[in-house]
């Protein structure tokens, strides 16, 4: 069962979150059944600008890239590790081609105040409102080896949720 946690309060394991656990980012609009989902497993969760946020990053040949642009939110969930599949599926298929969410099992919900969805199943939920966005520019690497990640040169768009809400399980 989850149950809110103030965002200031939020206690996780960060590196774990985003190395070993996932996430998914969903933006869209829940109750127009406009949105999409992505696995995402690059980001940050902090403070800024005086507010708890979480960065996070969608390479712009994604179709979920095309929801964060339109959309003024978007939810970060994790789940349990029985969950990892549909993670991968969700990370590798593109909605574009299909209804990956449903083909995944996972089943989204309504958030409770921002207009992107949320998923039943996961043990972790952060609302977020944009605060921030811009793109990875390859000529401000200082160290030239974090461009072989980039080999179509389809580099990140970074964004900066402001956390509304957090709802948890296990944490």
């Amino acid at each position: 069962m989850r149950q809110e946690i103030n965002p200031i309060d939020l206690s996780v394991k960060v590196n774990d979150l985003w190395l070993n656990k996932w996430f998914l980012i969903t933006s869209g609009d829940f109750e127009k059944q406009d949105f999409n989902t992505m696995t995402v497993a690059w980001g940050s969760l902090g403070i800024m600008w005086n507010r708890p946020f979480v960065q996070a990053v969608v390479r712009p040949t994604r179709y979920t890239f095309e929801f964060t642009e339109k959309y003024d939110s978007f939810t970060m969930c994790s789940f349990p590790d029985k969950y990892r599949d549909a993670l991968k599926l969700l990370g590798t298929k593109s909605g574009r081609e299909g209804d990956k969410i449903a083909e995944s099992g996972l089943t989204p919900i309504k958030s409770e105040i921002v207009q992107s969805p949320s998923f039943d199943e996961a043990d972790l939920i952060l609302e977020c409102r944009k605060i921030y966005f811009d793109g990875i520019k390859p000529e401000n690497f200082i160290d030239p080896s974090i461009d072989k990640n980039y080999p179509l040169k389809d580099y990140h768009r970074i964004y900066f949720g402001e956390i509304l809400k957090i709802f948890a399980s296990e944490f």
